[in-house]
């Protein structure tokens, strides 16, 4: 073989190709992993990539690259300039801890940057939806950068109102128009659920007195309850 002075034989665009497959490879088993497919029928998907008999171990080990990734997503500052906007909602999901599958808090904050722009700017993971959890969760979000906002857009979690008066003091609140919708349907009968939906979904700002006058009789007569959350 012989001696460079410099560089290496093996020339970059040598190697390329090479490097895009393991690239291509890396990216489709940490989608899959990321879908939530089982380790264990990534198998498939990767044939056609020239990889035969590939273990649960290596899937995992290969998944552990996103690790990285999502560390610096969510600890990224948030140099956007001011947000006015932020929707902030929790979902509940299932992970693996300790061997053994449990139910945690998925906590998700979304918010418009001075541009105009909707960017994700906060993922984290709690054991509960709970009023210490969301302030924590704020605080990160305001120590990482974020300000400017001006109005909050979340459900009637009561730990979470909470958690933006302390921490977020000059942004009004508003209620979330779905979870809203999703409350008030729950609370009448099956039948009444069409009718009441389009009443809900037809309000305008001009005319949400006369709107919600109307509405707040037809579930009145249909059911108490979702007439007190409709009030």
């Amino acid at each position: 073989m012989p001696k460079l002075r410099e560089g290496s034989y093996h020339p970059d665009w040598l190697l390329e190709n090479r490097r895009r497959a393991e690239r291509a490879a890396v990216a489709v088993i940490a989608e899959r992993y990321v879908r939530g497919v089982s380790t264990r029928r990534v198998d498939g998907p990767v044939r056609p990539l020239g990889i035969e008999g590939i273990s649960r171990s290596q899937v995992s080990r290969l998944a552990e690259t996103l690790d990285e990734e999502v560390a610096g997503f969510r600890s990224r500052p948030l140099d956007g300039g001011c947000y006015p906007y932020l929707w902030v909602d929790a979902l509940a999901i299932r992970v693996r801890e300790g061997g053994r599958v449990v139910r945690v808090a998925c906590i998700i904050a979304t918010a418009v940057n001075s541009a105009g722009r909707r960017e994700i700017v906060g993922v984290d993971t709690f054991t509960e939806e709970s009023g210490p959890a969301w302030t924590a969760f704020l605080r990160d979000l305001v120590a990482r950068g974020l300000s400017g906002v001006k109005l909050v857009v979340s459900d009637s979690h009561k730990g979470l109102i909470a958690a933006i008066e302390a921490v977020l003091p000059g942004a009004a609140w508003q209620r979330c128009r779905t979870h809203f919708m999703r409350d008030v349907l729950c609370r009448v009968p099956r039948s009444a659920q069409p009718l009441v939906a389009t009443l809900v979904r037809t309000i305008s700002p001009s005319r949400v007195q006369m709107r919600s006058q109307r509405s707040s009789r037809v579930t009145s007569s249909s059911s108490p309850s979702a007439s007190l959350t409709w009030r």
